[in-house]
């Protein structure tokens, strides 16, 4: 619920920045400024678009989505983190262009406004800086890049205002362009990995497995997948061989699991002179040996 409230203040205080920002832009004529206050309204409307997926994200599992749709939250870092990219990559464009062309800039307006800038982004920066979805992450490195870029402006002008360097402009807009770029690919990477279904960060399947089977009664584990839904909800599904008594070997087993992280087990017991239909026909699974009722989940 506090993400929640968090991005859409992060969402209201930067819609109404970038609004004031342009004007500020044009009134300075900087296009550290200008080209800011796009990339604010690009990153207002991400953010508007991650509230309504982290809103949605809450809502537990029905008939259509049977694993809750956590996942949405994922989406709404995705999209925000890409937005973050072509707007990086636009801001290095213009600044490019500034370098080649270079014209007056009114630096007295920018220090005033650059000032105004690093105070209420550090504001939303603060408001978003704690919860633990990937999509408040990716809001948060938002929030952070603007606060850099505010810094950099400050700075910026003051030094151009006593040296008229005005090349300063465009070449720090690039530094804070890069420095985004190089944490939004990172972001990219770790969402993939959730889709991918990848086991999650910190688990170790075989270590797991050792554990499993060091539980008395316990004399094979196999077919274990684990997955997160959203980086911070793991679950996993195993086969489990044993003899011994089901509800006691499940709840040592989901003991053991919760020590790992995992959160959500599935387990399917068998006894030891089942044959798993799974183990023996991996490879001719897509030929379809395996009988109907086995196929995976």
């Amino acid at each position: 619920m506090k993400t929640e409230k968090n991005i859409l203040v992060a969402f209201l205080l930067n819609l109404a920045f970038s609004v004031f920002e342009f004007a500020g832009g044009l009134f300075t004529g900087s296009i550290a400024i200008i080209s800011d206050s796009v990339h604010d309204m690009g990153d207002a409307a991400s953010i508007g678009i991650s509230y309504y997926l982290e809103k949605k994200s809450k809502k537990g599992p029905d008939e259509k989505y049977t694993y809750g749709y956590t996942r949405f939250s994922v989406i709404g870092s995705l999209i925000t983190t890409l937005i973050l990219i072509f707007s990086s990559c636009a801001v290095i464009y213009n600044a490019v262009h500034r370098i080649l062309n270079p014209v007056e800039i009114n630096y007295n307006g920018m220090i005033v406004f650059s000032v105004f800038g690093i105070a209420v982004n550090s504001l939303a920066a603060f408001f978003t800086h704690e919860g633990n979805s990937l999509n408040q992450k990716a809001v948060n490195l938002h929030m952070l890049e603007d606060v850099l870029g505010w810094v950099v402006v400050f700075i910026g002008s003051i030094v151009m205002r006593f040296t008229d360097l005005s090349f300063i402009d465009p070449i720090m807009s690039i530094g804070v362009a890069v420095f985004i770029l190089i944490s939004a690919v990172k972001n990219i990477k770790t969402i993939l990995d959730l889709f991918l279904e990848k086991t999650p960060c910190g688990i170790d399947v075989d270590e797991i497995k050792e554990h499993i089977m060091s539980i008395d009664g316990i004399s094979d584990v196999h077919h274990i997948h684990i997955r997160s839904l959203d980086g911070f909800n793991n679950s996993a599904t195993m086969h489990i061989v044993t003899d011994a008594d089901a509800g006691v070997i499940k709840k040592l087993v989901r003991e053991e699991l919760l020590e790992h992280g995992i959160c959500h087990a599935t387990l399917e017991i068998e006894s030891e002179d089942e044959e798993c239909c799974d183990k023996h026909c991996h490879t001719e699974i897509k030929s379809g040996h395996c009988g109907h009722g086995h196929h995976h989940h």
